[in-house]
């Protein structure tokens, strides 16, 4: 079904295929709001998606690439086979169980009939400006260059998904001034303050200017996400706390390895500064509860953060670099 449907999907979807991944949608957003008359944007994210698809609709969408009924019916029954609950099983009328091996496809197969195709379509008839859009599964987000586009298109949308038994989080959802006019648009308006921010696939994303005063889009890691990864450093360090030290060193180069290997994107530096300053600490802290005889020191804590916690670094290029290599130069951006 991946070779089948691969062949249908469009060129701004994202999420869960084969040769993309989330630093492909990132590049692409950045790309598309940097070089594109992009003045607002919309962050828009559907409601428990994963746990509201509608069987009927699925079934419906599928049938119009599959016309195997073996397949069809096996496809059925796992949507029906509900899930299991301290011994008892509970079925399931609605949505798609994440975390299943089909799931991400069934999901991308669905938003590609509700969503995709009617947004390629809307923006062929209706747009009037530059318009862009990248999604990645349930979360998408599209760049407008008229506030009336925008305002229609999200009217539209609601009524798009409302079809197919869907709705948009209304919490998570926002429709923002924001770009490279944004500031200025913001001082011809006497609207004190910088553009709002958004947030996308774990990265905030900012309005700023570069030492040459060009508009630079700013994206550093989200509060919440850094917040909640130390939280969890610290409970694993506990639980690690009579390890060696060479065990933990270990365990916690791999960890900011790991982390650099996400968030380690342009203008994202002092964000990872602190999350090593951050892990740092925690560790210091964790291995002074080992031994009251033996009181260490942030002398012999800075050699060890030095032997085992790796420095702050970036990882990827630029987005418009590794865009134009990956679309050989001739995506749009649309």
């Amino acid at each position: 079904m991946n070779a089948i449907y691969e062949s249908d999907f469009l060129g701004f979807s994202y999420g869960f295929r084969p040769g993309r991944g989330a630093h492909d949608a990132l590049d692409a957003l950045a790309v598309g709001i940097t070089d594109r008359k992009v003045n607002w944007v919309l962050d828009a994210d559907i409601r428990g998606f994963f746990d509201t698809i509608d069987h009927g609709w699925l079934i419906k969408f599928i049938e119009h690439r599959i016309a195997d009924r073996r397949v069809l019916r096996l496809i059925q029954k796992w949507l029906r086979a509900g899930v299991m609950e301290q011994g008892r099983r509970t079925p399931t009328d609605v949505g798609s169980p994440q975390g299943a091996t089909v799931s991400p496809l069934l999901a991308n197969i669905c938003l590609h009939y509700a969503l995709d195709l009617w947004v390629r379509q809307w923006r062929q008839r209706s747009g009037r400006g530059d318009i862009i859009i990248v999604r990645y599964a349930d979360d998408f987000v599209l760049g407008f260059q008229h506030h009336l586009d925008a305002t229609r298109f999200l009217r539209d949308l609601h009524e798009r998904l409302a079809r197919f038994r869907l709705e948009l989080h209304l919490d998570k959802t926002r429709l923002l001034r924001f770009g490279r006019f944004a500031a200025a648009q913001h001082k011809e308006k006497g609207i004190s303050g910088a553009p709002q921010t958004f947030n996308f696939l774990g990265l905030t994303h900012c309005c700023s200017r570069s030492k040459s005063g060009l508009f630079l889009l700013l994206r550093h890691t989200m509060r919440s996400r850094l917040l909640a990864k130390v939280r969890e450093i610290t409970l694993e360090l506990r639980r690690r706390l009579h390890e060696p030290i060479v065990s933990q060193g270990k365990w916690l180069g791999a960890v900011l390895r790991g982390h650099y290997a996400y968030y380690g994107v342009p203008t994202n530096i002092e964000a990872l500064d602190v999350f090593r300053s951050e892990v740092t600490h925690r560790w210091f802290k964790s291995l002074r509860r080992r031994s009251q005889r033996r009181r260490l020191n942030w002398t012999r804590m800075d050699r060890l953060a030095q032997q085992w916690l790796p420095r702050a670094r970036i990882v990827h290029p630029w987005p418009q670099q590794r865009f134009a290599v990956r679309t050989r130069d001739k995506s749009p951006v649309r």
